[in-house]
């Protein structure tokens, strides 16, 4: 598979979900998701997938805006669908998001289903599933010389450029104030390696400086990646810098289990491979230890999976943590005054998902929402709340 480098779109998601997404924005809500593809002639066709979910879009908005005003807020929306830059850039998913006064698209690393939905509030159950930790994670590929920064999920691997700030490469890092056999080399030995002249305080002036890059590269990929994500860090390294690394690292993202390998002589999908079993791991720790948390609770009346009953406890703020079923729907809405449910006949654009409506209302409140495959839900609603109290 080829690497793409993206950065912007992934970002900007992490930079406004939760909050910007979640606030109350002016009806009507547009919520558009779709599966893209990387790579042509796939992607051709992607566009024009776009183009007949807008129609879809039109037509629910038509049914309660006059004809002038549901042309204004499908401007964006169609101005997107003629951008070719974009749509020659996408990755395995598209979410795209419009109200009043707020207009974002954004690119995702897995593919998710095509969905319309034209409502008071934007549907978000596949960005919580795209952005959720329990699943994705970073690498960070580290020698002596440079940097290289990853992210990615069960299926996909990405090269990241770091964000500004932060050090590619020990003369990022070190400027003026790097050691001279860094930037100049006296010979060439055997099979290549440097030969420095000086070579006892050359070579001691050489791992300290080491050690400063690493420290520098530590505080950077915190305060810029993993803070800003909270997804877990994996080191890819030669056994001799996993050490250092891990002596002076502040980062407590950093996986305690890392890949003891030169990450430049691994293509990225091999770098993926070596990555997921560490990473399923934790996924597959989290979720037993969640089902394990909800089967003790119930028994106490700490948990339930009646959906009425976590719409009202999600309405009181009771709702610590919430498993969603990921690929289930349940059409209606949920009243957000006293939590009660109303069910509809059928799924339509301009009715909601109350699976969708529940993550929403226990996020608002400060629960953990965790979107879970079928097969790993602990119950047959497609939610299972834990409470607070």
């Amino acid at each position: 598979m080829v690497s793409m480098k993206w950065s912007m779109t992934m970002d900007l998601l992490n930079n406004d979900y939760p909050a910007r997404l979640l606030e109350d924005h002016e009806p009507p809500c547009i919520s558009v998701y779709q599966p893209t593809h990387r790579y042509s002639p796939d992607n051709l066709q992607d566009p024009i997938r776009f183009r007949n979910l807008l129609k879809t879009v039109e037509e629910a908005l038509r049914q309660v805006y006059p004809k002038s005003e549901a042309k204004a807020l499908l401007e964006p929306f169609q101005a997107l669908a003629a951008d070719g830059e974009f749509w020659s850039h996408t990755l395995d998913g598209l979410a795209v998001l419009g109200a009043p006064g707020i207009f974002r698209a954004y690119r995702l690393q897995r593919p998710v289903p095509e969905f319309v939905a034209v409502t008071d509030s934007f549907h978000l159950k596949p960005l919580i599933r795209a952005l959720q930790s329990a699943d994705r994670y970073q690498i960070l590929a580290l020698n002596r010389q440079r940097i290289r920064l990853f992210e990615g999920n069960r299926y996909v691997l990405d090269e990241l450029r770091p964000a500004p700030g932060v050090p590619l490469t020990i003369t990022d890092a070190l400027g003026e104030e790097l050691t001279e056999p860094y930037k100049t080399v006296a010979g060439r030995g055997a099979a290549g390696s440097a030969v420095h002249h000086g070579q006892g305080s050359k070579k001691d002036e050489q791992e300290v400086d080491t050690e400063r890059f690493f420290r520098a590269v530590d505080r950077a990929i915190l305060e810029h990646h993993s803070r800003p994500s909270a997804l877990p860090l994996l080191l890819a390294a030669l056994t001799e810098y996993h050490t250092l690394f891990r002596g002076i690292s502040q980062n407590p993202f950093l996986s305690a289990e890392g890949l003891d390998v030169n990450p430049d002589a691994l293509t990225i999908d091999q770098l993926r491979e070596r990555a997921w079993p560490v990473v399923e791991g934790h996924y597959l720790a989290r979720l037993a230890r969640l089902v394990e948390d909800f089967g003790a609770a119930r028994p106490n009346g700490l948990a339930a999976d009646d959906l009425t009953q976590i719409a009202k406890a999600g309405t009181e703020g009771r709702i610590a943590a919430l498993l969603i079923e990921a690929d289930r729907q349940i059409p209606g809405l949920i009243k957000p005054a006293d939590g009660e449910i109303e069910l509809a006949a059928s799924r339509q654009p301009n009715v909601d998902d109350i699976l969708d409506d529940l993550g929403e209302l226990v996020l608002k409140r400060g629960g953990q929402v965790v979107i879970v495959p079928a097969d790993k839900m602990p119950t047959q609603t497609g939610a299972a709340a834990i409470y607070r109290f």
